[in-house]
């Protein structure tokens, strides 16, 4: 469970960690590369910086949470999340409004976080921006308790996670074995939802196969899905598809693939920075940045802009800003 869900917990006054020292968990399941050769890579880059960093391997059953409470306990202002989105999301969750900073060095598929945040996929560049970069408060969703950077969603996605496990399993980890596995799932697929949607004190009611909530205005636009706007005022964007057969399904999924959905025909759109959604079944399975968890419902989703600080590059700022020469300097009078 995060800080975030205590009600006495308040992220406006958080004081940062004063100790430079960064802490590198990494998660040696994620991506497709050598977990020793990308470690490796690391401890050259380190050599770089002096004193600064320590790596420390984590397993994919020993739980990543577990490490980060360990990294802090020892002490160290930055804890840094190598892996994939669902690595990073389960470090944000430790860290927020604890007064470390999250830092990022994306080792996974998709790296939506990362490229959202413009954070370099090469490990050298990004080991450096670790030492070098400037810390910002980052907004994060979280429902009941649990923390995610990309997304969440209840329905047939999670069910989707759970094929490309086992396509993993079986083939590796590469982007066609997850295309494929949603494929196979939307083939298979049969059992929608019934749910009310409350967003702002209105509630709907729908029978749907996917509620999909979006945080990363990064990963909507890539997909050409309207609602970014919303995300970037500081709410979630919530799609709704409606009931559909097997190949009506699929057919969405070709279209979310080529950019081509469009509103109220391929889904409905709710924004808001609070969304409780409760379903006919208490206990569903909820996919949250590529992770799946189990929860109950009511499922309540909420936004925390000032409790997690992450390690970024550093804002671009105009001449004006910077306090550099205006477009009219140098030609005054002479």
């Amino acid at each position: 469970m995060s800080l975030l869900t205590d009600p006495s917990h308040d992220p406006s006054g958080l004081v940062l960690s004063q100790d430079t020292r960064i802490c590198v968990l990494m998660n040696s399941g994620s991506g497709s590369g050598d977990a020793e050769d990308r470690a490796e890579t690391m401890r050259a880059a380190f050599d770089r910086h002096p004193n600064r960093f320590e790596l420390r391997l984590v397993d994919p059953g020993d739980g990543i949470a577990d490490a980060c409470q360990r990294a802090m306990k020892d002490g160290f202002g930055t804890i840094v999340a190598a892996g994939g989105d669902g690595t990073i999301a389960g470090v944000a969750g430790q860290v927020a409004g604890t007064g470390r900073r999250l830092g990022i060095v994306p080792l996974g598929t998709f790296n939506y976080v990362a490229r959202g945040l413009k954070i370099p996929e090469d490990i050298d560049a990004a080991i450096d921006l670790l030492a070098e970069g400037e810390t910002r408060a980052v907004p994060v969703g979280e429902v009941n308790g649990t923390v995610f950077l990309n997304n969440a969603s209840l329905g047939i996605y999670p069910q989707v996670l759970k094929e490309r496990e086992g396509t993993y399993a079986r083939w590796g980890r590469s982007r066609i074995a997850a295309h494929w596995s949603v494929l196979m799932t939307f083939l298979t697929f049969r059992r929608p939802m019934r749910m009310s949607v409350n967003v702002g004190g209105t509630v709907q009611r729908r029978r749907t196969p996917l509620a999909f909530i979006g945080r990363s205005a990064f990963q909507l636009e890539y997909f050409g899905l309207e609602g970014s706007d919303a995300v970037e005022r500081g709410e979630f964007a919530l799609y709704v598809a409606p009931d559909s057969t097997r190949w009506e399904l699929l057919l969405r999924a070709l279209r979310l693939a080529s950019k081509g959905m469009v509103l109220n025909r391929d889904f409905e759109l709710f924004t808001g920075r609070d969304i409780v959604i409760e379903t006919s079944r208490r206990t569903q399975t909820v996919a949250m940045d590529g992770e799946r968890f189990k929860l109950t419902s009511p499922f309540r989703f909420r936004m925390h802009d000032n409790a997690l600080h992450v390690v970024l590059p550093p804002e671009r700022k105009t001449p004006l800003e910077s306090g550099g020469p205006s477009e009219d300097a140098g030609h005054g009078d002479a």
